[in-house]
């Protein structure tokens, strides 16, 4: 398990997160959800234990919660100032998980290398494949 450091565009946010290392690569996500957050083709991720990310500077964070595609909740974490996504919690993953937003890694978005792609069903046409693709999430 190593330690990996993370903050927000602005700064006023910063985290650690305890990966495995097997979790040392990103996840992909191009559904709808994360392109409209993001304003891009997809967002880079992966699930972590709960307990593997600790907020070190800015714990205030803001939150808000849509209906993923399973019909359940999604809760998003995001920096007050600046809005960046920190993570998100899915009650379709179980409270003892979440979705780390990986790119916002000091050393996940250079070192890390794409390990699977998710909502491949949402990926534009004009996207090549860099990843083993689920057409939505992987199996549990």
């Amino acid at each position: 398990m190593t330690d990996f450091k993370g903050h927000c565009h602005c700064g006023k946010t910063e985290w650690t997160a305890k990966l495995e290392k097997d979790q040392q690569a990103h996840i992909l996500c191009h559904c709808n959800t994360c392109k409209e957050l993001s304003g891009s083709t997809f967002t880079l991720n992966q699930i972590i234990p709960t307990k593997a990310l600790k907020i070190t500077k800015g714990d205030d964070l803001g939150k808000y919660t849509y209906k993923g595609d399973s019909g359940k909740s999604v809760y998003c974490y995001y920096c007050k100032n600046c809005t960046s996504h920190v993570y998100h919690l899915q009650e379709a993953l179980g409270e003892d998980k979440i979705v780390l937003r990986t790119g916002l890694l000091k050393e996940g978005i250079k070192n890390f290398q794409p390990g699977a792609e998710i909502f491949g069903k949402d990926r534009l046409s004009w996207e090549k494949e860099v990843a083993q693709t689920f057409e939505v999430m992987p199996p549990s």
